[in-house]
């Protein structure tokens, strides 16, 4: 049995400071009192290849190679963007779609040159997130969730990152890197898949 102060932390099995601080905003809005950190020296670590076929076998992967580094709880999640008129693509490489280098406008305009010509429900979309949670190399839980949405000619929005920008929320007719974060927590794949993570791990 963890001590209650070790429960309640969880680690990040990442060095995105950005992808830290949207989970964050998810741990304060579900007030489940979670502390959330990046993983110690992360960057010394030698990469996880990320080359499974699915997003569950890479989140998995990842927090299961991690946890190695660490007494406490991480976790690791995969996610990305599904376009069926792409046969499913970006998918699992969404974060490499216009190479290992690539910025976001890249990968954006990628995207867009790809699509161009797609119209109505060509255009529609799907953000993916799966999160896996491994304490002492067993894992602990193995969510996923996903959100609707469609793609759009040309970004909207300075907030987010990915394809936040390109991604419409026909619910609330703006673009995930048009809401605030609070905002976008409520209905983002992330945020949903995140909930359910700390309802397993309570």
């Amino acid at each position: 049995m963890m001590d209650t102060k070790e429960a309640r932390k969880l680690y990040l099995a990442s060095g995105n400071a950005g992808k830290l601080k949207e989970f964050q905003v998810l741990g304060e809005t579900c007030g489940k009192n979670w502390q959330l950190e990046l993983l110690p020296d992360y960057a010394k670590f030698r990469g996880f290849e990320e080359s499974a076929p699915t997003f569950a076998e890479n989140a998995a992967g990842k927090a299961l190679y991690y946890s190695r580094q660490s007494d406490g709880i991480v976790f690791a999640d995969d996610s990305g963007l599904v376009v069926p008129a792409l046969g499913g693509a970006p998918g699992v490489f969404s974060a490499r779609y216009a190479g290992p280098e690539a910025s976001n406008e890249q990968k954006i305009a990628k995207l867009l040159f790809e699509m161009k010509g797609l119209e109505g429900a060509d255009r529609s979309a799907h953000f993916v997130c799966v999160i896996a949670a491994v304490r002492g190399g067993r894992a602990a839980a193995v969510v996923s969730e996903k959100v609707d949405g469609e793609i759009l000619e040309a970004p909207r929005g300075s907030d987010g990152f990915g394809y936040d920008p390109v991604f419409f929320f026909p619910p609330s007719r703006k673009t995930f890197a048009e809401l605030r974060a609070e905002e976008k927590s409520q209905h983002s794949h992330r945020g949903k898949a995140f909930r359910r993570l700390l309802e397993v791990l309570e």
